[in-house]
């Protein structure tokens, strides 16, 4: 008997383990799921950024989905890169059959600057997928990106009205000063804010650490501010405990 939640983790492999799948596992099972994980996209990537991305073919992806629904059902959904717009209607069709959270992070850029927003990416997750997911958790440049407007704010509300039910707007990678302010938007209800410390160095994963803790806090039976503001914690946690294993960014520590 299944006593744990399953989160289907959707997204690219990273090498250096910092971000991506390997990061989705890493936290959903520090937070007592089982990850699920079905593999969008190869990168050639270190704790510096990625230089290449190879996509997995629609229909492999297809045949990988296809299988692993037939014999396990997840209780929460949690999407990262995409790699590709020829995958976007596979994971809609995905979409349009469950009925349990569902958690997006657009990834269409790294920090280090490499665009991954190929063939209209962004215009096609905000068509296809947004209407359909329960959280967002864009940065503000990937907020302005995937809203197609210069003013963080009125991207925001561009993506509410595509359909989005909640955006955890974060701001670490805009901060100034000693703190980060990340807010939570509802289309129904005034925007929630959240302080936290302003951390000395630069990390990689933080966003996926993030969007997987909300999925998973989510599939226990939170609700959206009580995932959020504890997904939060955790993913604080992670940071203080990173370490840097590369001569790049920093690497959270997920697991105790």
């Amino acid at each position: 008997m299944k006593t744990y939640p399953c989160i289907l983790c959707i997204g690219g492999l990273d090498p250096s383990g910092g971000a991506g799948i390997q990061a989705d596992i890493e936290t959903v099972s520090a937070l007592g799921g089982r990850a699920l994980t079905l593999v969008t996209a190869l990168t050639a990537q270190d704790s510096h950024d990625i230089t290449a991305v190879q996509t997995v073919s629609t229909r492999f992806f297809s045949a990988q989905l296809e299988l692993l629904m037939r014999d396990m059902r997840p209780d929460a959904i949690k999407i990262g890169l995409l790699g590709s717009v020829d995958l976007i209607p596979v994971v809609r069709d995905l979409l349009q059959g469950f009925e349990g959270p569902v958690v997006l992070d657009p990834v269409l850029a790294t920090g280090g600057g490499f665009d991954l927003d190929t063939g209209d990416l962004g215009q096609a997750m905000l068509d296809q997928l947004v209407p359909l997911t329960g959280l967002i958790t864009p940065n503000r440049s990937e907020a302005r990106r995937l809203g197609k407007h210069p003013d963080t704010d009125q991207a925001v509300q561009k993506i509410l009205q595509a359909g989005a039910n909640a955006i955890l707007l974060t701001g670490a990678d805009e901060a100034s000063g000693d703190q980060v302010t990340n807010r939570l938007f509802r289309a129904d209800t005034p925007p929630r804010s959240f302080n936290w410390p302003r951390l000395p160095h630069r990390y990689h994963g933080s966003g996926c650490t993030l969007a997987s803790a909300c999925a998973t806090r989510l599939a226990l039976g939170d609700g959206l501010t009580e995932a959020v503001e504890t997904a939060q914690h955790f993913t604080l946690d992670a940071l203080r405990r990173a370490d840097r294993p590369g001569g790049g960014q920093w690497l959270p520590r997920r697991l105790p």
